[in-house]
Protein backbone atom coordinates (compact mmCIF):
# COMPACT_ATOMS: atom_id res chain seq x y z
CA UNK A 1 0.00 0.00 0.00
CA UNK A 2 1.29 3.36 -1.17
CA UNK A 3 1.02 5.98 1.82
CA UNK A 4 -0.61 9.21 0.96
CA UNK A 5 1.72 12.51 1.61
CA UNK A 6 -0.84 13.17 4.36
CA UNK A 7 0.31 10.11 6.13
CA UNK A 8 4.01 10.32 5.62
CA UNK A 9 4.00 13.97 7.13
CA UNK A 10 2.05 12.69 10.33
CA UNK A 11 3.60 9.73 10.46
CA UNK A 12 6.99 12.15 10.00
CA UNK A 13 9.31 11.61 13.33
CA UNK A 14 12.96 12.72 12.20
CA UNK A 15 15.06 14.08 9.10
CA UNK A 16 15.25 11.37 6.99
CA UNK A 17 18.45 10.63 4.89
CA UNK A 18 19.31 13.11 2.23
CA UNK A 19 21.75 11.75 -0.38
CA UNK A 20 22.95 15.48 -1.10
CA UNK A 21 23.98 15.70 2.43
CA UNK A 22 26.36 12.45 3.22
CA UNK A 23 28.09 14.00 5.60
CA UNK A 24 27.74 14.40 9.67
CA UNK A 25 27.49 18.13 9.64
CA UNK A 26 24.12 18.83 8.93
CA UNK A 27 23.97 22.80 8.61
CA UNK A 28 23.87 22.90 4.82
CA UNK A 29 20.68 20.19 4.65
CA UNK A 30 18.84 22.46 7.57
CA UNK A 31 19.55 25.64 5.46
CA UNK A 32 18.60 24.23 2.03
CA UNK A 33 15.21 22.56 3.71
CA UNK A 34 14.74 25.75 5.21
CA UNK A 35 14.61 27.97 2.11
CA UNK A 36 12.67 24.78 0.13
CA UNK A 37 9.96 25.24 2.69
CA UNK A 38 9.87 29.35 2.08
CA UNK A 39 9.95 28.90 -1.58
CA UNK A 40 7.48 25.74 -1.76
CA UNK A 41 5.09 28.29 0.40
CA UNK A 42 6.11 30.98 -2.05
CA UNK A 43 5.29 29.35 -5.02
CA UNK A 44 1.82 27.42 -4.29
CA UNK A 45 0.77 30.76 -2.31
CA UNK A 46 1.01 32.57 -5.68
CA UNK A 47 -0.44 29.98 -7.98
CA UNK A 48 -3.46 29.53 -5.27
CA UNK A 49 -2.85 26.50 -3.76
CA UNK A 50 -2.47 24.17 -0.65
CA UNK A 51 0.62 24.89 1.19
CA UNK A 52 -0.05 21.77 3.26
CA UNK A 53 2.88 19.50 0.94
CA UNK A 54 5.64 22.71 2.06
CA UNK A 55 5.14 21.46 6.01
CA UNK A 56 7.11 17.98 5.13
CA UNK A 57 9.71 20.63 4.39
CA UNK A 58 9.18 22.41 7.68
CA UNK A 59 9.77 19.47 9.82
CA UNK A 60 12.64 18.95 8.76
CA UNK A 61 14.32 21.79 8.89
CA UNK A 62 12.44 22.24 12.81
CA UNK A 63 13.83 18.78 13.46
CA UNK A 64 17.71 19.57 12.55
CA UNK A 65 18.38 23.81 12.62
CA UNK A 66 19.10 24.93 16.34
CA UNK A 67 15.52 27.56 17.11
CA UNK A 68 18.21 30.59 17.68
CA UNK A 69 19.14 30.32 13.56
CA UNK A 70 15.21 29.79 12.67
CA UNK A 71 14.72 33.19 14.34
CA UNK A 72 17.20 35.05 13.26
CA UNK A 73 16.59 34.08 9.50
CA UNK A 74 12.71 34.79 9.89
CA UNK A 75 13.82 38.29 11.49
CA UNK A 76 16.24 38.25 8.44
CA UNK A 77 13.26 37.77 6.20
CA UNK A 78 11.16 40.62 7.61
CA UNK A 79 14.07 43.01 7.31
CA UNK A 80 14.67 42.25 4.03
CA UNK A 81 18.20 41.44 4.43
CA UNK A 82 17.99 37.51 4.47
CA UNK A 83 20.86 36.45 2.16
CA UNK A 84 19.10 33.15 0.52
CA UNK A 85 17.18 33.50 -2.66
CA UNK A 86 13.38 32.73 -2.08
Amino acid sequence: MAETMDEKIKNYRTAPFDARFPNTNQTRNCFQNYLDFHRCNKALSTKGQDVSPCQWYQRVYKSLCPMGWVAKWDDQIENGSFPGKI
